[in-house]
């Protein structure tokens, strides 16, 4: 996201991959709770210039709801549930584990 000076932000572009697909489309692995996992999320090709005085913002989510299909976080079978549960994101930052995101830069 492109955060402006006033604090207003607007969405660049975003990406998705579910938490059972983290491994490999062709078959399913469920989460367990507390366990720590690696995520590769593709945010595709984009340009943006950040004007002096803006800021990066990434925003992660389980849900972004109309614009991908619902998550109920229950490990089921799409579509269906009825029922939702709550999930919680931890993004792990440290030696042992090294979230980072790879923004390339292109000079003028």
């Amino acid at each position: 996201m492109d955060v402006h000076p006033d604090g207003k932000a607007y969405n660049i572009l975003d990406g998705i991959i579910r938490g059972r697909f983290r491994e490999s489309f062709a078959k399913e692995t469920l989460l367990n709770p507390g366990d720590v996992n690696a995520y590769t999320i593709d945010l595709w090709s984009t340009s943006n210039v950040f004007i002096k005085g803006h800021r990066i913002r990434i925003d992660i989510s389980s849900s972004n709801f109309p614009h991908f299909d619902r998550n109920l976080n229950t490990g089921n079978t799409f579509g269906m549930d009825t029922a939702m549960e709550s999930a919680t994101q931890t993004n792990y930052h440290n030696e042992q584990y090294p979230s980072h995101i790879e923004l390339p830069v292109i000079p003028r």
